[in-house]
């Protein structure tokens, strides 16, 4: 069809300079109200769309591809994780699929390192003194945390997230450890200082901190389950900036309440929601999945989805396409 501009739906609203140049280089339709779209709504946008440009909130299963019709071509998600769309089936139906990877590796690692810093020296417990007019001084007993150097720091996947938040636990002189499926190259390893755990019980259970840093697939699904959170010492602290559910939350919170686990920063939840007992907890902080809240990154991402359509556009694979065997 040349000289007509590709239909390009947008389910969230973007930052106003990402919007601004889908406009110009796109037909745009934008969602004003930033509400979620319900799975009819999904269903519908992806009839009159050759892309759709969903976030992590908008679920795209099988059933939804197949009731969208041939129209839509290529999903552009706004975001490096793809596991909310049923990137298999897309490809049956002739639909590509492609992401933002790489963009959010060094927020959601800054992210990281406040939420450790947060639990082990009680950040938000101290906020809560202040804002609440409960300070009644110093004292050399008061408000007494954590010191996170020469700690032991377990990290649970060791992608480009998992090895900047390397980077950053050396700094701050943690023993940098780390279970991942693949052992990184000798050469990383020494330039992280990272040790490797073939077992990921073995490491779990020696840790003084664990972040999670890898994705959600159907082999990490409550990769930290009941059993693995047992192993952990009391004395320990669990991290999640990555997805929800690796952790068996519900075991977590049990965990947490019965002092089994020492604390939690978490910026992620199992089912998209907080459970109510967490936010009863002075032992866990809570973040509305910030990770990836910064002006820049989110720019960034929207650069990334402009360069995939626009490729795609001009006959060309997009540079971020996702297939099923990278998953």
């Amino acid at each position: 069809m040349p000289g007509e501009r590709l239909s390009v739906v947008v389910t969230r609203r973007l930052p106003d300079v990402v919007e601004a140049r889908l406009k110009e280089l796109f037909d745009v339709e934008l969602n004003e109200t930033d509400v979620p779209m319900d799975r009819a709504a999904l269903v519908e946008a992806m009839r009159r769309a050759d892309i759709l440009v969903p976030t992590l909130t908008d679920t795209i299963d099988g059933a939804m591809l197949a009731a969208a019709g041939d129209r839509l071509k290529l999903i552009a998600n706004y975001g490096a994780g793809v596991d909310h769309i049923d990137v298999a089936t897309a490809r049956q139906r002739g639909v590509h699929v492609s992401n933002t990877p790489g963009v959010l590796t060094d927020d959601t690692a800054d992210m990281t390192m406040a939420l450790i810093l947060a639990v082990t020296r009680r950040i938000p417990e101290g906020l809560a003194r202040m804002q609440g007019s409960d300070w009644n001084g110093w004292s050399p007993t008061a408000m007494l945390g954590g010191r996170i150097a020469g700690r032991r720091l377990g990290i649970l996947g060791m992608g480009r997230i998992g090895q900047a938040v390397a980077r950053r636990a050396a700094a701050f002189g943690m023993q940098v450890h780390y279970h991942n499926r693949r052992r990184l190259h000798r050469g990383i390893e020494e330039d992280l200082g990272a040790t490797w755990w073939d077992s990921l019980d073995q490491m779990v259970s020696r840790m003084d901190i664990l972040s999670v840093n890898c994705p959600h697939t159907p082999s990490t699904f409550h990769l930290m389950n009941a059993r693995r959170l047992k192993l952990m010492k009391p004395s320990a602290v669990i991290v999640n900036t990555s997805r929800g559910e690796v952790i068996d939350e519900n075991a977590l919170t049990r965990m947490l309440r019965a002092g089994e686990i020492a604390g939690a920063g978490l910026d992620v939840f199992e089912n998209g929601e907080v459970n109510p007992r967490l936010r009863e907890l002075e032992n866990v902080v809570l973040l509305p999945h910030m990770g990836s809240a910064t002006v820049e990154g989110r720019v960034e991402m929207g650069e990334k989805v402009i360069i995939n359509i626009k490729t795609f556009d001009d006959g060309h694979r997009p540079p971020d396409l996702v297939v099923p065997s990278m998953l």
